[in-house]
């Protein structure tokens, strides 16, 4: 059997590039969490280096399953008809995700970087 945790790189974000990182604020119920690559030691983003995309889930404590909150795809890199890293056109690795919920848990963000594969990080809500 496959241990899928072995797919997924950890490490402290301000001194690896590609953990996503995760800012939380909450009121009342709705949390918004914002999610970067990169804080402290930028991540490449050219044709051949880049973060494909980046995604939230939310664990609530006491449940088996997480929730998926939300995934964002990062798509422009500088490439173009012209070949690579031509474009003026760069997706910086952000997103920022809004939900509603009672319970206390876990946040759990994923990214994908072409050549440097998934990484997680989590953050207790």
């Amino acid at each position: 059997m496959v241990d899928y945790n072995e797919f997924y790189q950890e490490a402290d974000w301000k001194k690896e590039k590609h953990v996503p990182v995760i800012d939380m604020a909450k009121q009342g119920d709705v949390v918004t969490i914002r999610l970067h690559v990169g804080e402290e030691i930028g991540h490449p983003n050219t044709t051949e280096h880049h973060i494909r995309w980046i995604k939230a889930l939310f664990l609530p404590d006491g449940e088996k399953y997480p929730y998926e909150i939300g995934k964002c795809e990062f798509n422009a890199h500088g490439e173009s008809v012209e070949g690579p890293d031509t474009s003026t056109v760069y997706c910086d690795p952000e997103a920022t995700l809004r939900f509603k919920t009672e319970k206390p848990g876990t946040i759990i963000a994923f990214s994908y970087c072409n050549i440097h594969g998934l990484w997680r990080n989590e953050e207790k809500l």
